[in-house]
């Protein structure tokens, strides 16, 4: 069992790849495990969320837990813990990793049923939480001069087979997606919905600033917390918002496009399969935006200090 490796004697170099929460008790998270009959990895029969750390503060937790606690109702799943029990396990993985700057995951699984049982009301929850070094979908360098993104084929599962507001591993399309990205020599992809218009990425949401305004998707995409911050962030800048369909020619014709995550903040996107966004550089409003965020994370409205005491 994981949790027999709990120790907080252990030296600093153990803990500084990352802290896990699994089995009940804490360990490094080399030593993670979880059973290979799990539903979680048998079926992707589970929900997560993630949150950052930046310069020892929790960016939007409480929003972060508020969507987990949703996606647990929605896929009839269960905690062994309380809000505030799920809180401090998240802090006592950032606090035993000693990252200052960390990216934290906290998952439930279905778990596993009584063997040769098939229904899911049957299966034991399996919860767990870890904390790593921060993750970057483009690094900061990138940021400054801008990625490429590719707008792909392959369509995204429908949200009336997976429900996309609850945050899942059904990955497959937009991995294939990725991968063909890459092939094109970008960076970033996005997916269209049934209809044609684009919905999301892998791991990220897109605005394309068209007329003067942000436009995003607003149906089949995760309703995520970055993509949240930045429509709250736009109306402190007095720059309209409008959230509804993105074609793929408006986001091709944009005058600005960003693609949004925890991973990584605001990410500006300088071509579009392709062809330049605009002049081809990061534009004005991107980087208003980006430089926003980023000051927001010292706000203790907006952030929550980690105990490392």
């Amino acid at each position: 069992m994981a949790g027999s490796a709990d120790s907080s004697s252990r030296s600093d170099a153990v803990w500084s790849d990352g802290a896990a929460y699994i089995d009940g008790g804490y360990c490094p998270i080399d030593e993670a495990k979880i059973s290979v009959l799990d539903w979680g990895l048998t079926r992707s029969d589970c929900t997560y969320d993630v949150v950052h750390v930046w310069e020892g503060r929790f960016f939007r937790l409480e929003t972060h837990v508020d969507r987990f606690l949703r996606g647990l109702d929605r896929l009839h799943l269960e905690l062994p813990h309380d809000r505030d029990g799920l809180k401090a396990i998240l802090q006592e993985c950032v606090r035993r990793s000693g990252l200052r700057e960390a990216y934290v995951s906290m998952t439930c699984t279905r778990g596993r049923p009584p063997a040769g049982n098939r229904d899911p009301r049957a299966c034991v929850n399996n919860f767990y939480c870890f904390a790593i070094p921060f993750v970057w979908i483009t690094t900061p360098e990138q940021q400054r001069t801008g990625v490429p993104l590719y707008i792909s084929d392959i369509p995204r599962i429908a949200p009336e087979s997976v429900d996309p507001t609850v945050k899942n591993y059904h990955w497959m399309d937009m991995e294939m997606a990725l991968w063909e990205a890459f092939e094109q020599g970008s960076q970033l992809v996005v997916l269209r919905d049934g209809a044609g218009n684009i919905s999301e990425g892998p791991g990220y949401n897109v605005f394309a600033l068209h007329d003067g305004r942000w436009l995003t998707p607003g149906r089949g995409t995760l309703e995520g917390v970055t993509r949240g911050t930045v429509i709250e962030l736009c109306g402190e800048l007095g720059v309209a918002v409008e959230v509804g369909d993105l074609t793929a020619e408006v986001l091709r014709s944009a005058d600005e496009v960003i693609a949004t995550s925890t991973a990584g903040g605001i990410m500006p996107v300088t071509t579009v399969d392709g062809e330049l966004v605009g002049e081809g550089r990061p534009g004005v409003e991107s980087m208003r935006l980006h430089a926003l965020y980023w000051a927001k994370h010292a706000d203790p409205t907006w952030s929550t200090a980690v105990d490392y005491g």
